[in-house]
């Protein structure tokens, strides 16, 4: 990975995007995109992750946030990445109601099964793409470009209507 997509500054604003796997569309349901939303909440209030823009697609997401705690950014990160992917994959397992079950359980298991650092399954991509953002100027555009997503994909007409995302806020 370039040098240019690392944690480099621990108390830095960062713009991270991270997919699942294959780009597989997993959060076309909303339970699954629930689970991120209440992660999110757990890290803001109980590990010192502050949000400053969000937005969920259906196999990615988008985050623009710092550590305000000491804890570094990638460690954080890792966290939430960690937890969800078991939350997320357990969920799958469990829903009656999940017509993919086998097919994304048997993509994650394979996903998995090509790295060396994970057993079981594999939900997240292991690339975050971690870009630092260094002025008022870059942190807006960010924050354009994730809360204009769901319009660019065509599921709203404005950012502000996409429930999945922080657009609302502003």
């Amino acid at each position: 990975m370039s040098r240019n997509y690392k944690f480099h500054n621990p108390e830095g604003l960062y713009f991270v995007s991270f997919a699942v796997v294959e780009w597989l569309d997993v959060f076309t349901r909303n339970e699954y995109k629930n689970l991120l939303l209440e992660s999110l909440a757990f890290c803001q209030k109980e590990k010192g992750m502050e949000i400053v823009a969000w937005c969920i697609m259906t196999n990615h997401m988008h985050l623009v946030f710092r550590s305000i705690n000491g804890q570094h950014p990638a460690l954080l990160l890792g966290d939430f990445k960690r937890f969800t992917s078991k939350a997320i994959v357990k969920e799958i397992r469990d829903n009656p109601r999940e017509s993919r079950k086998e097919f994304l359980l048997e993509r994650f298991k394979k996903a998995a099964g090509k790295s060396s650092n994970v057993t079981g399954y594999q939900f997240w991509r292991h690339d975050n793409k971690p870009v630092e953002l260094w002025s008022n100027k870059v942190i807006q555009e960010k924050i354009d470009y994730i809360h204009n997503n769901p319009v660019d994909a065509g599921f709203v007409f404005r950012p502000e209507d996409y429930v999945y995302s922080s657009a609302v806020d502003y």
